[in-house]
């Protein structure tokens, strides 16, 4: 047996304190939990007890020597460290113990220390210079479990599909020729059609079961097959048949909607124009009333008037066509009529004029093109009438007598396509995740010594910091948007505009974050992730447009921002603004104290933990950039600017309020789920993940905060230090983590991630 000079109750504590003392993680907070401990040990003399209280004073530290001594006498010991040990630094301990001493019991009080602190000894092991045992990942966590409670209800819907995406004709290939893919893509559509998954979200009459929430995860993890597959599958189903079911009357639904569905009648959205872009409102085809042939005549007036990237446009036989609609002279606003667009033989229709929109960045598989209308001719009963119909003398009515309203009324019927865009965006960034995670727990990289083995990449506190915020947001992001679906699905709520409020600026953010966490992820694989093999190629390309689609980011940022700064956001596009002004009055008349020092330079981690911290600092910035914004749009109109031009030279204002209340949706919505979750083990880890995304984000705001004098230089610095700890504190659970976003194995198909 070897000898050491320390008792075997300081002996037991050397890893820990020579962990604290080397990585300076000593604060209040700390201190407090060893404290406690070593106070909780009955087993420890007076004289230990001293010694080990000693050493945790930070005015009088343990000397460089005495410190080289804990780190010698670990290195002697020749004892491993088992890296997939339930506690591995209190085991660790133990077995330091038993290598120098007779008894060596397993201490309690220090698998305290290892959880309360956050020790992980997969980042620390360098320290002792000691063999590590690795386990690439740990099983304290089941990934099936942290999967069913991501599911949730849904379960039963997607365990099925999960079944069915194993099918041949869903391999994964790369594809270089469009025509071939498009091909491809069209079976495949037609085939989930088959298999009754085209019209789920339909009413049971026309081949459903009215499982929206069912859909979006369906469209999901269409991501995890194909971009090109769940772009032309929602097209034809969510936005072609969607739109004949939300904005169409029975008299639709019974001709068109079971077709639809059915991928028997092929449609097309034809919304977006050339010029126009994201402006619906200002749109020029026109769908004027002919009373003497009781005929809607479709009509596209100048060059840059026509139909763009429109998807399903070279297959299509019918398109459903946004217009300003024309009757008896009067322009009654935008409103959707069906078109016939093809005959049975692909033939197309006198008057129509499509074009290929060609190859594009990615999506290859999706049948984009341009649609010109020449004075088409469709019967009345063409218009999709739920909301504005034209009678039988010729009369245009409608329930909704205000044309903004209406306006509005429509396009919120259609919310559930930006709800699917940010679900097919988050399963692309899912999809990434996983393959740089996987990726990441078996290449090797590096070491400080050639005569052993080199150390994993997932093992670096920097890829740590690469990957595992990003997963904290997928895991915070898909219960948001799963409560955002419901709400949308929610009949009992008839009045739509917030949620329309809330998707405008989920679908921004998550999109954006999609499309920044795929790219970190390609550059976490190095030069093997730029092989197309490994998926990201087609990722990076494929969710690209989302940011685009679906409403352009930028724009969808500043619908939510008005959302926030009124009721009505309609009145933001009439000539004034009292509605600002009633809300200055009302909502936000309360201007916001100056934070107290002593909150601002709080650092311990019981403070930056607190789910309360966290939601007071993302109300507060949503409040004050709410309340800054009101009070400047109502001191420009005081000054006489025009409305417009007010919001002009706010735009950037606007944005920030925008991701500012998107963000803090996301982490309420998130923090009230996880207070649903009964399993005790599971709450703690989705608590954690909660912590680590609203702390990222509180760090990537950093210098809104400063300027605001919410956060010190010091709290700033310790919440940066807080977000590399918690990366590491996840680092052993890393790869159940991505298991648990439940994408079939089959499905990831990138070799480097096998």
């Amino acid at each position: 047996m070897k000898k050491t000079d320390y008792s075997s109750g300081v002996l037991q504590y050397i890893p820990f304190f020579y962990i604290i003392w080397s990585d300076d993680l000593l604060t209040v907070s700390e201190t407090d939990v060893v404290k406690r401990a070593l106070e909780l040990d009955q087993e420890l003399s007076l004289k230990d007890r001293k010694t080990l209280s000693a050493w945790l004073d930070k005015k009088q530290p343990p000397s460089d020597i005495e410190i080289k001594q804990w780190k010698q006498t670990i290195s002697n010991a020749g004892v491993k460290l088992i890296a997939g040990d339930t506690y591995p630094l209190t085991s660790f301990s133990q077995r330091l113990v038993c290598s120098y001493k007779a008894q060596c019991p397993f201490n309690e009080y220090l698998k305290e220390i290892e959880i309360n602190l956050g020790i992980q000894p997969n980042h620390y092991s360098h320290l002792f210079s000691v063999e590590v045992v690795e386990e690439i990942t740990s099983n304290y966590y089941k990934a099936a479990h942290i999967d069913s409670i991501l599911n949730g209800e849904n379960a039963v819907v997607i365990d099925r599909f999960r079944t069915l995406m194993k099918d041949a004709m869903f391999q994964w290939g790369i594809h270089r020729d469009k025509e071939s893919f498009r091909k491809k893509v069209l079976d495949q559509v037609a085939f989930l059609a088959q298999k009754g998954y085209g019209a789920l979200a339909y009413p049971q009459g026309y081949g459903g079961t009215g499982d929206m929430e069912g859909y979006a995860h369906i469209f999901e993890h269409l991501m995890y097959l194909d971009g090109s597959l769940a772009v032309k599958f929602g097209v034809q189903f969510g936005l072609f048949g969607g739109s004949i079911q939300k904005l169409g009357t029975k008299k639709h639904h019974d001709r068109y909607l079971g077709d639809a569905g059915k991928a028997k009648l092929l449609g097309c959205f034809a919304m977006t124009e050339t010029g126009h872009g994201s402006n619906v409102r200002g749109i020029k085809t026109t769908a004027t009333y002919d009373s003497e042939t009781d005929t809607i005549v479709i009509h596209t007036p100048g060059k840059n008037d026509n139909k763009e990237y429109i998807g399903n446009a070279l297959h299509a036989t019918m398109a459903s066509v946004f217009a300003q609609l024309i009757v008896n002279g009067k322009n009654e606003g935008v409103h959707a009529v069906l078109v016939p667009i093809r005959d049975e033989n692909q033939k197309l229709s006198p008057g129509v004029t499509i074009e290929d929109n060609g190859y594009k960045l990615g999506l290859n598989g999706v049948d984009n093109g341009k649609i010109w209308f020449h004075q088409v001719s469709v019967p009345r009963e063409n218009l999709l009438d739920k909301y504005g119909s034209i009678g039988d003398d010729g009369t245009y009515y409608s329930s909704i007598s205000k044309p903004s309203k209406r306006f509005f009324t429509m396009l919120g019927t259609l919310v559930g396509g930006r709800i699917c865009v940010a679900r097919a965006g988050l399963g692309g960034a899912k999809m990434a995740l996983t393959i740089a995670v996987k990726h990441a727990l078996q290449r090797r990289q590096f070491n400080d010594s050639i005569k052993v083995q080199e150390d994993l990449l997932m093992d670096y506190p920097t890829h740590q910091l690469r990957l595992t915020p990003g997963i904290a947001q997928a895991f915070v992001y898909h219960i948001t948007l799963d409560k955002m679906m419901a709400l949308y699905c929610d009949e009992s709520t008839r009045d739509k505009r917030k949620v329309e409020t809330q998707a405008a600026g989920l679908k921004s953010v998550i999109t954006w974050y999609a499309n920044s966490t795929i790219q970190a992820c390609r550059e976490a694989c190095g030069g093997k992730g730029y092989l197309l093999e490994n998926r990201f190629g087609d990722l990076k390309n494929d969710v690209d447009i989302f940011t685009t689609f679906e409403g352009d980011n930028t724009v969808l940022l500043q619908l939510a921002a008005k959302g926030v700064l009124s009721d009505f956001k309609a009145e933001f596009n009439s000539a004034g603004f009292t509605s600002v002004l009633k809300l200055l009055s009302s909502q936000l008349s309360d201007k916001l104290a100056t934070i107290n020092p002593i909150y601002s330079n709080k650092v311990d981690k019981e403070h930056l933990y607190n789910p309360k911290f966290h939601k007071h600092a993302f109300n507060y910035r949503t409040r004050r950039l709410t309340y800054s914004l009101a009070s400047r749009i109502r001191s420009y109109i005081k000054k006489g600017i025009p409305s417009y031009q007010a919001f002009l030279k706010v735009q950037t204002h606007l944005l920030a309020l925008g991701k500012a209340y998107s963000h803090e949706l996301a982490l309420d919505t998130f923090t009230a789920f996880t207070t649903t979750i009964t399993d005790e083990k599971y709450r703690l880890l989705f608590e954690k993940l909660g912590t680590l995304y609203a702390l990222h984000e509180i760090r990537q705001d950093a210098s809104w905060y400063l300027e605001q004098g919410y956060l010190s230089g010091t709290k700033s610095k310790a919440i940066r230090q807080r977000v590399e700890r918690l990366c590491t504190e996840l680092r052993p659970h890393i790869g159940v983590l991505v298991d648990g976003f439940g994408i079939p194995e089959h499905c990831i198909t990138a070799p480097i991630a096998q």
